[in-house]
């Protein structure tokens, strides 16, 4: 699948694997104090980083489903739906950024077709409009996470090479 290109028109944000984790823990402790999920969902790829920590910190069984775009710019598509253990249950739906929520929404029916107790979203990155249960950190900046920074070509590690140093990326 080809990778999301970013918003050349929009300021860039990198972060790092120390300030995700912290954001992560963060989020954690918001959630904590005003929910008490049984279940944490990841929408992966990405958001099963941050729905896996949180559950870890919580103590709660974790899940996820994959939500994939065929083509940037495309809606969301389902590629693999939530599992069955949600029904009846308290649920955090989690995913890395949020800004149209049009994942979010996609994730969000397909959970609630399930029948879950009580259902709530947590994103580490709040970037657009819609407005999900818990958010970390918000920010009009195009994110770059972590592991979008770096690739393997040829056996190394490298930058992406996509990426110009405009961008964010060091050449």
């Amino acid at each position: 699948m080809p990778r999301r290109p970013l918003d050349s028109t929009r300021e860039i944000l990198e972060i790092d694997w120390p300030l995700f984790g912290e954001l992560c823990r963060a989020l954690a402790l918001k959630v904590a104090r005003e929910y008490d999920p049984e279940l944490v969902v990841g929408i992966a790829k990405a958001g099963v980083i941050p729905g896996a920590v949180i559950a870890a910190i919580l103590q709660r069984d974790f899940a996820s489903m994959t939500v994939t775009r065929k083509k940037a710019g495309a809606m969301p598509v389902l590629v693999s739906g939530p599992p069955s253990s949600t029904r009846g249950r308290r649920v955090l739906l989690v995913d890395e950024t949020c800004d149209t929520g049009n994942t979010l929404k996609l994730a969000l029916n397909e959970i609630r077709a399930l029948g879950p107790a009580d259902l709530r979203t947590a994103v580490s990155f709040k970037t657009g409009a819609f407005e999900p249960d818990f958010h970390s950190f918000q920010t009009d900046k195009a994110i770059i996470l972590p592991w979008d920074r770096e690739v393997i070509r040829d056996g190394e590690l490298i930058r992406r090479p996509d990426w110009t140093p405009e961008q964010g990326a060091d050449a």
